[in-house]
């Protein structure tokens, strides 16, 4: 299946792409240190990019009469800094709101299908009519805005369209999900939203897939059945302690209802990486090097060694976030490595990232997770197989 990526910053949404099936007709992202770290792979032989036709461009500058239509996906990240908790909050008035010309993309193309993803924060009160705005705007596509006209005017028109249920034209079933990526294996707590299309003349069928993973399950792991400390090979001397609300010696399950896998960790995640700190047995992985300076500050605590990771963040002021911080369980911090923070993005570790600490550190806050960019991907190859 073929597939056109927008906004693909350092690759992680289209490396779980092309695992779920989906081979590129165009990779494009008009940062240069993210083209950056596409190329140096490519360069380095890496199989999962070697083909990628990447273009480094601004989106408004690309072509799409060149590229053929009716293509099996379109995908991408559009901007998050409009929407983000840590941003300015600005949404539609913010120049960097890249969802129109997502939209006018999707219909000049007219994919079978879309996955678009974005922040969290794009779900809130503040930006509930913006969001209810844009995923009508996939649904009805061909309702371009009049000129002058208000996005607001727009909205009503295109509520008008879906309340009528008058069929004609280019339309697509639209469904979005906020979804934490912990609960799909990925080792780190991070929240974002899907929105997923498919073209309604295609009878797909489909919803977002279930949950693998649980906090429930790590949480009877470690302090029922001990099989997490087991695995792990720490003693009961070097073990946190035990949670007052968590009784010792049970025999009987804490969640009956356990179905799903254990959370995956940050100690699970880092198992085969030696410290960062010990620069001899680090050398031999790229992207590992110790970055000195980490300590804790009002709202940004790091991440305990026995949970996910909180969620990875771009930083927009020099250091990517204090929160980009491991605490160990004896209370020392220090800040994650590139290469440690690639795994908690479920990047490959043969997938090198190019530029300074802080400038890779931003690449991966921006990434999609390539674990949960698969299990998406693949739900939505398997419908539009059928």
């Amino acid at each position: 299946m073929e597939s056109i990526e927008l906004f693909a910053g350092a690759g992680g949404l289209g490396l779980g792409l092309g695992l779920a099936g989906f081979k590129p007709r165009a990779v494009i992202e008009r940062d240069k240190w993210a083209c950056d770290t596409v190329r140096e792979n490519q360069r380095l032989g890496h199989p999962m990019v070697l083909d990628w036709p990447l273009v480094e461009s601004d989106i408004y500058r690309v072509d799409f009469e060149s590229y053929p239509k009716n293509i099996d996906l379109i995908s991408g990240g559009p901007p998050c800094q409009p929407f983000s908790l840590g941003g300015k909050h600005a949404a539609f008035k913010d120049r960097r709101d890249m969802f129109p010309v997502t939209v006018d993309i999707v219909r000049r193309i007219r994919p079978k299908a879309f996955i678009l993803e974005n922040v969290k924060g794009i779900t809130r009160k503040a930006f509930a009519n913006y969001f209810q705005y844009i995923q009508l705007q996939l649904t009805f596509p061909e309702i371009v805005r009049k000129k002058s006209e208000a996005w607001i005017g727009r909205l009503a028109r295109l509520e008008r369209r879906k309340t009528t249920g008058s069929a004609g034209g280019l339309t697509y079933n639209v469904a979005a999900r906020l979804v934490n990526a912990a609960d799909y294996g990925v080792p780190q707590r991070r929240e974002r939203v899907f929105i997923v299309g498919f073209r309604s003349d295609i009878d797909a069928g489909w919803s977002f897939p279930l949950p693998t993973h649980s906090l429930e399950a790590l949480m009877d792991s470690q302090w029922r059945t001990g099989e997490y400390w087991d695995i792990h090979q720490v003693p009961r001397k070097k073990r946190p302690p035990r949670p007052l609300k968590f009784a010792a010696h049970s025999r009987e399950p804490m969640f009956p209802a356990i179905n799903v896998r254990p959370w995956r960790t940050i100690r699970d995640a880092f198992v085969g990486l030696p410290d960062p700190r010990d620069m001899d047995a680090s050398a031999e992985y790229r992207n590992h090097k110790f970055q000195d300076g980490a300590k804790a500050y009002p709202g940004h605590t790091g991440s305990p060694l026995d949970m996910p990771a909180k969620t990875l963040k771009a930083g927009d002021h020099g250091v990517p976030g204090g929160e980009n911080m491991l605490v160990a369980p004896d209370g020392t911090m220090r800040y994650f490595t590139v290469r440690e923070a690639a795994r908690l993005q479920t990047f490959p570790d043969g997938y090198y990232f190019h530029g300074s600490w802080t400038e890779t550190m931003r690449q991966l806050g921006n990434a999609v997770p390539v674990a949960l960019a698969r299990i998406v991907g693949a739900s939505v190859a398997e419908h539009l197989g059928r």
